[in-house]
């Protein structure tokens, strides 16, 4: 199975056009509901404003390389590698659901739009990372799902409550685990499930990427663009009109040891 390239098999019944037509309707359909949810949301006019604010209020001017080495460690801290998440289960968890499907995705690309005939000899790296990455995406997904989420692991609320901010992580593991059924039911000759399998398939991604102005799939692009502006004002001294840091110790008491964090 996991040698598998799904899409050649499938190019037997549909041509390769099509498939890859698919793909960019889906690129198309994430840049115009992230367009669409920038408008709605001012999350650009909001940034620009907040940087003015920023240049204003700052106490230091950041040369071009202050600037850089900002970027890079936040963008090496806070978006490869999560560290804000500090080291629980929710921080493994993500990067298992984030990695996979970034290895999943780009995988996708290349088996469709490279190797999408069964006649190509697929070399075995790519559909072996492509079954490797909807594996990933499974796990930190349902990980995240059952027992990470704060609704259900603090709130107290059951794991099948859905609204509509799950509709991103939802869509994001069904269609890696439909994509899983679907190879599945080739590898073992099973036409109907086939069938089904890959009917799934097709209808979550067009959720997962047509949802993207009712889901929190933009808030991938924000997020890596707020963290580095926070760090540039914490290093121009702006601190986003915060006041400093206290120098006196922290003094909670012991309310705060009576529970261990649960990193959310």
């Amino acid at each position: 199975m996991i040698t598998n390239n799904p899409f050649a098999e499938l190019s037997e019944f549909l041509h390769p056009f099509f498939i890859q037509s698919f793909v960019l309707i889906m690129v198309f359909l994430v840049i115009f509901g992230t367009v669409l949810d920038m408008i709605h949301k001012k999350n650009v006019h909001y940034f620009f404003q907040n940087a003015k604010k920023s240049k204003k209020q700052a106490k230091k001017i950041l040369s071009l390389s202050d600037k850089s080495s900002v970027v890079l460690k936040t963008i090496a801290s806070e978006v490869l590698t999560t560290s804000e998440l500090g080291l629980g289960k929710r921080r493994f968890a993500h990067l298992l659901g984030m990695y996979g499907s970034i290895i999943f995705w780009v995988t996708s690309v290349i088996l469709i739009f490279c190797y999408p005939y069964s006649l190509l000899n697929t070399p075995f790296i790519y559909p072996a990372l492509w079954h490797i990455g909807a594996i990933m995406t499974c796990v930190g997904g349902y990980w995240f799902w059952f027992f990470l989420r704060v609704d259900v692991s603090a709130e107290a609320y059951p794991w099948y409550r859905i609204i509509q901010a799950d509709l991103f992580v939802l869509s994001l593991v069904i269609t890696s685990t439909m994509a899983l059924l679907w190879s599945l039911s080739q590898t073992l000759d099973f036409n109907n499930l086939e069938i089904i399998f890959l009917f799934f398939y097709i209808l979550s991604n067009i959720i997962l990427f047509g949802g993207v102005y009712w889901s929190k799939f933009a808030h991938m692009f924000y997020k890596p663009g707020a963290a580095i502006q926070r760090n540039l004002a914490e290093a121009d001294g702006s601190r986003d009109n915060l006041p400093e840091p206290s120098d006196k110790p922290k003094q909670y008491g012991l309310g705060i040891k009576r529970e261990a964090p649960k990193h959310y």
